[in-house]
């Protein structure tokens, strides 16, 4: 793990910063806070630059741990009971702005039209009522490892999360590509297009607001919404490794993909893979102040269950989806500034 630990002084430092930009905007989702953040991220501590520099040119492994910014615990109050009672007046802004600008300096940041109402920035904490959905916001219910966002030709290149509480030392699952012995794999049978991946359950529509007011971005959603529904309809094929065969990269959501009508050597080439990342993966967890940056090309990720208590004190974390292409997705965004993918 690619690991760098906040001192005492780096808090000195980031405090003033921090503090400054949050009496300049009220919220983390701010079109203009946004769009700014990758000069703001200047700011950091040169040695933090440097170091999120080395994991995005070098791939020194797989996950970038930043450890030790201040939370006070008491000044969060409770663990909000949805998503939707996150997004202003937010106790964390001070964190989520650290957050965001250690984001911007690995890439851009970004959202979807179909995930919490098209925000940037994402609560993972536990729903009532969501404790055996394959969802993030699930508590009783193993996460499944998986590639964040498998399915879509426009996924992130990092999922990043940050922790504000973890009181139950819950663990997300990880496993780095680099772990795995690929001798022992078909290589080659994963490079071909012959998997389907399907739209995971986060992105279907019951899962967010019915509307939002705004005409035309609900008439982008509802696009959205329709084109995702054509991929479970008719499953597009997509290899499950790509780039170096020697190192490759991954995308893969065992859970929300159909094996019906592989090629027996397909089907035994994902086997094997899944065999061997389920010997590889790893348990990490996150204390409040940590920032995890997991490489969605080299990794994939998971969480184990736990028994969420409903009382203001439960697991809450942060998540960010970058990307280092943001142009690649633009057929799928109204604008050449615009952060939501439609």
């Amino acid at each position: 793990m690619h690991h760098l630990t906040l001192t005492p002084e780096d808090n000195a430092t980031l405090s003033p910063v921090l503090a400054e930009l949050a009496k300049s905007y009220d919220t983390i989702e701010d079109p203009e806070l946004i769009l700014r953040a990758p000069v703001f991220a200047r700011q950091l501590p040169v040695h933090v630059l440097e170091f999120l520099e080395e994991f995005r040119i070098g791939e020194p492994s797989a996950l970038c741990l930043i450890s030790g910014l201040d939370v006070d615990e008491a000044e969060l109050g409770a663990t909000p009971e949805h998503w939707r009672d996150s997004q202003y007046g937010s106790p964390a802004f001070v964190q989520e702005l650290f957050f965001l600008l250690c984001g911007s300096a690995l890439g851009d940041v970004f959202g979807w039209s179909t995930q919490q109402d098209g925000r940037i920035m994402h609560d993972v904490l536990p729903i009532k009522g969501h404790e055996h959905y394959e969802l993030g916001s699930n508590s009783l219910q193993h996460l499944s490892w998986h590639t964040e966002d498998a399915f879509h030709p426009c996924r992130g290149d990092y999922v990043a999360l940050m922790c504000l509480k973890n009181p139950d030392a819950v663990e997300t699952v990880v496993c780095d590509a680099a772990d795995l012995d690929w001798s022992q794999v078909d290589v080659e049978a994963l490079f071909e297009a012959e998997f389907t991946q399907m739209p995971d359950n986060s992105h279907q529509p019951e899962n967010t607001a019915e509307s939002t007011g705004d005409a035309v971005v609900d008439r982008l959603r509802a696009r959205s919404f329709a084109l995702i529904q054509s991929w479970n309809e008719r499953p597009v094929k997509r290899p499950v490794l790509s780039g170096d065969r020697e190192n490759p990269y991954m995308a893969l959501d065992p859970y929300h993909m159909q094996t019906e009508g592989w090629s027996e050597r397909s089907l035994r080439a994902f086997e094997g893979l899944c065999a061997q990342i389920e010997s590889e993966m790893r348990g990490v967890s996150l204390r409040p102040g940590d920032v995890v940056f997991i490489d969605n090309f080299r990794a994939v990720h998971g969480r184990k269950s736990f028994r969420a208590r409903y009382d203001g004190s439960d697991r809450w974390l942060k998540r960010l989806n970058i990307t280092r292409n943001l142009r690649g997705s633009r057929a799928w965004r109204p604008a050449p500034h615009d952060r939501i993918i439609y």
